[in-house]
């Protein structure tokens, strides 16, 4: 598996292990006690490692090219899903999925960044990178949601809204603002997960809930760790001392109180098991949903806005 720089030891020595059970089988040779020293050796590998993350080496994690999207997720924990496209205006955005979706037998409208897993993919998809329709897409299955009395669920995952020149002039700023506004008054519950990146406006165009979640490993920051560091240092290289001093990581979002739980992933990260990162984010999904389901709807509203109100607070 590709991996970043702090993964290589745990890639080479799952390499030799592999090796190894193709030897023995091949050859017939019993190496049964040396695979299984290797494998508790790599189990000890990879609790050193991933428990002494930095917050840059979590935002790399975040990012990781294999790491599960929105589809991937929607095609683990639901019975069925469909899409929805265009926003009735400009056309359709591969970056920002939508649709309809069935888990465990409650029906959802979703919205969620969308990236490739190649190249070719990555291009279609702008890297996940929204447009204006993008957004505009999301506000018109919100609002059908709220039409038929569906929840809601926004998956996160973008390094920012694309901010090329035709989206600025199809409204780019004008489409999240609204977004944001709107979200704050649409009658029914609203989940939103960060599931790997969530990176300034890009993020908040779908991020407006009554309970906002996040992946162990992902990040939520009102710019990337290379945007701070150009602006505060002019030098994008500075990356890891902006990712430390932005506060950026699950553990401290939660303790800002700007997300509301902190959902675990398979070691290491989704990456390398998504089946038991998806089952986690199935659980915490349903959970939040059926605390959700007991408002009223004033009490509804009047809580998610009060949630972003206390944001940023501070003592004078």
């Amino acid at each position: 598996m590709q991996g970043w720089d702090f993964e290589k030891p745990i890639i080479e020595l799952e390499q030799k292990i592999g090796e190894l059970r193709s030897f023995s089988t091949d050859e017939k040779v019993e190496m049964s006690s040396e695979i299984k020293n290797l494998e508790n050796k790599l189990k000890s590998l990879k609790k050193e490692i991933y428990s002494n993350l930095t917050p840059w080496q979590k935002v790399q994690i975040s990012r990781h090219p294999k790491r599960p999207t929105t589809l991937d997720y929607l095609k683990s924990i639901a019975e069925d899903y469909v899409l929805l496209s265009g926003d009735r205006g400009f056309g359709e955005d591969q970056a920002l999925v939508c649709g309809f979706a069935t888990i465990e037998g409650k029906k959802i409208a979703f919205a969620g960044h969308q990236k490739g897993k190649d190249t070719h993919e990555n291009i279609r998809r702008n890297f996940g990178c929204a447009h204006p329709e993008g957004y505009r897409k999301a506000m018109r299955i919100m609002n059908l949601a709220e039409r038929f009395g569906l929840p809601i669920v926004c998956f996160i995952d973008t390094p920012g809204a694309y901010p090329g020149i035709g989206a600025e002039e199809r409204g780019q700023a004008q489409a999240i603002a609204e977004n944001i506004r709107d979200m704050f008054n649409i009658k029914t519950p609203i989940v939103v997960t960060v599931i790997g990146e969530g990176g300034s406006g890009g993020a908040l165009g779908i991020g407006v809930g009554d309970r906002v979640l996040i992946s162990q490993y992902g990040y939520y920051s009102v710019i990337s760790p290379e945007g701070c560091a150009a602006i505060l240092w002019k030098d994008a290289a500075k990356r890891e001392e902006a990712a430390k001093v932005l506060k950026l990581t699950a553990p401290e979002l939660m303790k800002l109180e700007i997300v509301d739980q902190v959902i675990p992933e398979s070691e290491g990260g989704a990456h390398w098991d998504l089946n038991k990162s998806a089952q986690n984010l199935k659980k915490a999904l349903l959970e939040n949903l059926l605390q959700l389901e007991g408002s009223s709807l004033d009490q509804l509203l009047e809580k998610r806005y009060q949630r972003f109100r206390k944001i940023g607070k501070f003592i004078e």
